[in-house]
């Protein structure tokens, strides 16, 4: 029986994930990343924002990405207690919801950390790519509530399913970039002593590489009659050259704060993309019923 409440709780826990990749790239660009100098509180004997504190609005940009965080937990614990209401025991979406919940819980940890050791680059590229684990299984989980089988002519196709694994590599090189580059968080940040130069040209190389592939999957997948993978390969290849509009745009006019948030959007829904094609050319996963 398809369940109308787990469907929803599922897209939720997909689509807070990406609201909160944005919306911590506005606390790093408007260099609000210290607002709240503290955690769990955000300054010194007050959870809440003091008025007339030294951070101004930078506060209340923190302390906001600090509250969403609560949506994103209670997104994906209705979406774990739905899974266990709906599904029968041994269900992937049941572990994978499961995971969701303890993923938020550690970031919201590491976030806490990034924050006490003052947005070491190291943390926030760590921040940022956990969240893109979060959402690489929140889309596993979307995917087979709503019944998404793979493509039976796909499963010739075992390219399709490195697409995600250079896509990982395309948003490592992505958050070694950003720690290079301006837009740390706050103005006093320490920054990774590598030249953006180079690193930008190392991500370039592996975002034209991820389109090259994404090409060959969607050749290969409309010789075979894979309509569904084509379709969504197709979707893929549209975002990719987007995202790599955008990121050349970025880079020949200062990295612009507007343009980092784009970038950032895209990334996530690049992430998706991708993972969906790699999903659609899987073996079938046989799983118990769902509970009547």
């Amino acid at each position: 029986m398809e369940s109308t409440s787990l469907r929803r709780w599922s897209s939720a826990a997909l689509a807070t994930n990406i609201m909160i990749v944005v919306t911590g790239g506005a606390v790093r660009v408007t260099g609000s990343g210290l607002g709240c100098s503290e955690w769990p509180a955000c300054e010194q004997g007050s959870v809440v924002p003091p008025p007339g504190g030294e951070a101004g609005w930078h506060v209340y940009v923190e302390f906001g990405n600090r509250l969403l965080s609560f949506v994103v937990l209670s997104a994906v614990v209705g979406a774990f207690l739905a899974a266990r209401r709906e599904l029968a025991e041994g269900h992937v979406v049941r572990r994978l919801t499961g995971w969701l919940v303890a993923g938020v819980l550690a970031q919201a940890v590491l976030g806490g950390i990034t924050v006490r050791l003052d947005l070491h680059w190291a943390t926030v590229m760590a921040h940022f790519l956990l969240s893109m684990v979060l959402i690489a299984v929140a889309t596993v989980v979307v995917h087979r509530v709503r019944h998404g089988a793979p493509d039976p002519a796909a499963r010739a196709l075992p390219t399709a399913r490195l697409v995600p694994a250079l896509g990982a590599v395309v948003l490592v090189l992505g958050t070694v970039v950003t720690a290079t580059g301006p837009h740390a968080g706050d103005p006093g940040t320490d920054r990774l002593g590598i030249a953006i130069t180079e690193v930008a040209r190392l991500h370039g190389i592996s975002v034209w590489l991820t389109v090259g592939l994404t090409v060959l999957v969607l050749v290969q997948a409309r010789r075979l009659g894979a309509d569904r993978l084509a379709r969504a390969t197709t979707l893929l290849l549209g975002i990719e050259l987007a995202q790599g509009g955008v990121g050349y745009w970025q880079y020949f006019t200062g990295v612009p704060a507007e343009l980092v948030l784009v970038h950032m959007l895209l990334a996530t829904l690049f992430w998706v993309a991708a993972v969906r094609v790699s999903l659609l050319a899987a073996d079938p996963v046989r799983e118990p019923l769902a509970v009547a």
